[in-house]
């Protein structure tokens, strides 16, 4: 245990394989706390959150009849959809934990800056134009930045841990 709290720091030194492969779990473990935050969100989602965003959708169809059916298509579609993201989390986090590489991290570091840098915006924007509450719960909004923070720390000791397991290898091989 004390070699993986160890290897989740990306700035300590990586000697053995062993240590590289705890590092490149690391990026694992963040998955894997995206997939229980995504789980908090959906189970959110399915209960108040299906309430707001139906009154959202309703006063945004309010202005376009035909749209006002879609409503309630829209909420399961979107309940569904979280559910599908979660269990793809839930597979390549599993993948990076068996077999530890490099790409999983590099695409999960890709995607947290991304969301990151959405988030933030999206607080500006949602500053600027007073919408409040409609950029989603407060409690969930920035649970996630603290979820998205830690992730991207995890993910760069993934990078290297997955760095360091093909030199290695490598190493190894020749």
């Amino acid at each position: 245990m004390t070699d993986m709290v160890r290897a989740m720091n990306p700035t300590a030194a990586i000697t053995n394989a062993a240590e590289a492969k705890a590092a490149a779990r690391a990026s694992a473990i963040a998955i894997f706390l995206g997939v229980i935050w995504g789980v908090v969100g959906l189970v959110w989602l399915m209960g108040p959150g299906a309430e707001v965003m139906e009154a959202a959708m309703a006063e945004a169809a309010a202005a376009s009849p035909e749209a006002a059916g879609m409503t309630g298509m829209m909420s399961s579609m979107a309940v569904g959809f979280a559910g599908f993201l979660i269990i793809c989390q839930l597979i390549l986090g599993l993948v990076q934990w068996f077999k530890p590489n490099i790409v999983i991290p590099i695409l999960f570091t890709v995607l947290v800056v991304y969301g990151l840098g959405s988030t933030a915006l999206g607080l500006v924007m949602a500053d600027q134009m007073d919408l409040g509450a409609a950029a989603g719960p407060t409690w969930q909004v920035y649970g996630g930045l603290a979820v998205m923070v830690v992730q991207l720390i995890l993910h760069i000791a993934g990078i290297r841990g997955g760095s360091a397991m093909n030199k290695f290898r490598d190493a190894q091989a020749s």
